[in-house]
């Protein structure tokens, strides 16, 4: 699923918010403190990701994989596509994309589209649209030809500041079918050629060569914050539970 930066915002509140969880055996005591792995961080095929598949109870985890160390057959040309087509359809996306418009016609953004019904539609078919293509591009379509993995590995072990780097890197370097790693082609080319099509079906005044690299980078920014959601929500769960 495509991040938002709102994500910064609920992400801020629920790491401050969390409780620290007993240190592991032998701890480092001149590194950071580290977190305990969480249930969903087994390989017990019992034990569930997510309750209810969710984050936050509304964001699809269909691209979380518990962990890194977990063995995970590589997702084929077609398994990536059902991905993309699953978080494209989610009620979520269609959630979000109403946001988007929501707040771009609150600020009088694209002025050309106008305003009232007809307006807020068109801005809708651009936020969805944004969503969908890039959905297709960044867990589909590059991933296949590069032989990529789109999916997000949890690192779920050792200090904070080590997932949380591991987190936000992942943006740049992903794992490849064959279990290696690799530039995170799919994520800047996907992103880059999304932003690029936009074109399209943006108003004339946002077609320029800046007005992309901005979608691009506020893009790429968010998915790194949303990764950081992605690795420590099982611990934010548990802190919000106390569980």
């Amino acid at each position: 699923m495509r991040a938002a930066t709102i994500w910064l915002l609920a992400l801020g509140g629920l790491v401050g918010g969390a409780s620290p969880v007993p240190a592991q055996d032998q701890p480092d005591s001149t590194g950071p403190a580290t977190l305990e792995p969480s249930a969903a961080d087994s390989t017990d095929p019992s034990v569930p990701d997510d309750e209810g598949g969710r984050v936050l109870g509304l964001i699809p985890d269909n691209k979380i994989v518990p962990s890194t160390s977990k063995l995970e057959e590589p997702l084929t040309s077609g398994g990536k596509f059902n991905l993309a087509l699953k978080d494209t359809i989610d009620p979520f996306t269609f959630v979000l994309a109403g946001f988007y418009s929501g707040i771009a016609q609150w600020r009088g953004d694209y002025p050309a589209y106008g305003e009232g019904g007809t307006g807020y539609a068109k801005r809708f078919g651009a936020a969805y649209a944004d969503q969908a293509i890039g959905n297709y591009l960044t867990e589909a379509i590059v991933p296949s030809l590069t032989h990529e993995d789109p999916r997000y590995f949890r690192k779920g072990t050792g200090g904070v500041w080590s997932r949380m780097s591991y987190a936000l890197t992942r943006t740049l370097v992903t794992r490849t079918d064959k279990g290696g790693h690799s530039f995170n082609f799919s994520e800047i080319a996907g992103n880059a050629i999304a932003a690029g099509l936009s074109d399209f079906y943006y108003p004339p005044a946002q077609r320029t060569a800046g007005a992309a690299t901005e979608r691009l980078g506020i893009q790429v920014v968010s998915d790194s914050a949303f990764n950081v959601l992605l690795e420590f929500w099982p611990d934010m769960k548990r802190a919000i539970l106390k569980r």
